[in-house]
């Protein structure tokens, strides 16, 4: 693979000189372009030591607008982000729509190093290797350009590099004994970049090849690569965009076409959910608990939920529990329960609205690894990363492909998180129809309760249909062995909250005896 790429070639200070200002221009006037569109795009630099990525990345961030370009540089995890998965540092600095991320010995260097180094063996470096290629693939499919350089060097021009750094005052700290201790395992690492760039080359975010013997050469290569990738995903950007506004319109002029022949958009739900039962049908909701019982239950599993934390802390075990259902569903009252079990100082509620606009300009994943705790705290997420394939799929913010691929993104997601021994709970609690009035109602009439009910609330009853069918595909398709779905039966408050924080005891108690 990297045969041909170190043949010599070079260029001149008259013709690098002559090429910069016309390459200068083209690349600022498709950096505006790429604002205009808003769309990101990220630019990922690996290689051997000293080929240049840093001599490249910094004239590109002088050829181009500064202020619309995230520079992202990483070394060994700090202790801050040894307590997170992975990821965690990656999703944090992905650059929002309209800007340019430069990210250097990212995501790809911690995988090759383990590799070389022989602290992985080769089935996990490839199953690394699949999670980055997942990782990659969830934001090319929402908008993202992703290229990938890498900057070679044979081992005789490294070993020159470094020696004449080092024979430079001005440069000789760039180069440090564990610069020549890689140099010495150099067909380790050719051997594993290449099996790293023959499996994540993709047509979404390819690798490219670039000899950086001279670096005038790496650095106008790089730069109209980057000016060529842009000019196509932009123009391919605008396709998909006619493309879609075409479907919408067509999609508008069959709705109004059935509804003139008295077709009917809930009647339709209804029907298809009639058809089939869904898992929800299946739940008693009868169970329940008198108040004695409750009383005794309660305090003796937050006594126990309490104890459970403390050796969680002392163990750097994360616990991440997810709540959805219906309005008025409880998911409030059973968070409240564990919290008075816990000090805190080591949890965090996480209520999930609308997006804001800092969030709509990224993946819609971000917001959700952004509040990934550290090791030991216990997180709540009222609402959560389901939204896309609950409200965003009925509502018709997410298109049929987004919220269909949207499983298998958050499987993946959750497998990290499972993998990073965060001990994950994922509830849904479940309510009749009958008793979600009831509740709509008593709010209504409850003067410190009122501001809980809103228009909102009485749309969503009225495509329950549609909701509980959308519940039924998120638990067949995304209740794993790391992340089950716990269904719970809502319509007595306290038998819900119980069983809330008996499957929460549970799951701690597993995870700390493992």
């Amino acid at each position: 693979m990297f045969e041909t790429a170190e043949l010599g070639r070079k260029v001149s200070k008259s013709d690098f000189n002559a090429q910069v200002l016309e390459l200068r221009t083209e690349l600022l006037e498709v950096q505006q372009a790429l604002r205009k569109a808003n769309v990101p795009a990220i630019f990922l630099f690996g290689g051997v030591d000293a080929a240049g990525k840093s001599e490249t990345i910094n004239l590109l961030n002088e050829w181009m607008d500064p202020r619309w370009i995230i520079t992202c540089a990483y070394g060994p995890p700090s202790e801050e982000e040894q307590e997170r998965p992975e990821g965690w540092r990656y999703w944090r600095d992905l650059p929002p729509k309209g800007q340019i991320g430069l990210f250097m010995s990212a995501w790809y260097s911690q995988a090759v190093l383990e590799r070389v180094h022989g602290a992985i063996d080769e089935a996990q470096f490839d199953k690394l290797l699949e999670h980055i290629a997942i990782f990659e693939q969830e934001l090319a499919d929402e908008g993202t350009l992703i290229v990938k350089f890498w900057l070679h060097l044979g081992y005789k021009a490294q070993k020159k590099r470094f020696k004449e750094l080092e024979a430079d005052p001005l440069t000789s700290w760039r180069v440090s004994q564990s610069d020549w201790d890689n140099l010495e395992k150099y067909e380790d690492f050719v051997a594993t970049a290449e099996r790293a760039i023959a499996r994540t080359s993709t047509g979404s975010a390819p690798w490219q090849i670039v000899e950086g013997l001279d670096l005038r050469y790496c650095g106008l290569t790089v730069a109209k690569a980057i000016r060529d990738a842009l000019r196509t995903h932009l123009a391919e950007v605008q396709v998909k965009k006619q493309l879609a506004a075409e479907m919408k319109s067509r999609e508008t002029q069959v709705a109004v076409a059935e509804k003139g022949n008295g077709a009917d958009d809930s009647a339709v739900g209804v029907l298809r959910s009639a058809s089939g039962l869904t898992i929800l049908s299946g739940l008693d909701m009868k169970q329940s608990l008198n108040k004695r019982a409750y009383n005794a239950k309660l305090a003796e599993l937050q006594a126990e939920l309490h104890e459970l934390h403390l050796k969680a802390i002392e163990a750097k075990v994360s616990g991440i529990c997810v709540f959805e259902g219906w309005d008025a569903g409880g998911k409030g009252g059973a968070i409240r329960r564990m919290t008075a079990a816990l000090d805190a100082r080591n949890y965090r509620v996480i209520p999930i609205a609308a997006p804001t606009d800092e969030e709509l300009a990224q993946h819609y994943l971000w917001r959700f690894w952004r509040h990934i705790s550290r090791a030991g705290r216990m997180t709540f997420f009222d609402r959560s990363w389901y939204g896309r394939v609950l409200v965003e799929r009925v509502e018709g913010f997410a298109g049929e492909p987004e919220w269909r691929r949207a499983y298998a993104e958050i499987n993946d997601f959750e497998e990290q998180l499972a993998s990073h021994g965060i001990v994950l709970s994922k509830f849904w609690l479940h309510i009749t129809p009958d008793e979600q009035l009831a509740r709509f109602k008593s709010r209504e009439e409850t003067p410190y309760k009122r501001w809980k009910l809103t228009e909102e609330d009485w749309r969503n009853r009225e495509k329950w249909e549609h909701y509980e069918q959308a519940v039924n595909d998120m638990v067949e398709r995304t209740s794993t062995n790391h992340a089950p779905w716990t269904l719970v039966e809502g319509n007595d408050k306290r038998f819900a909250r119980v069983r809330v924080l008996q499957t929460v005891c549970d799951r701690l108690k597993a995870a700390l005896h493992h």
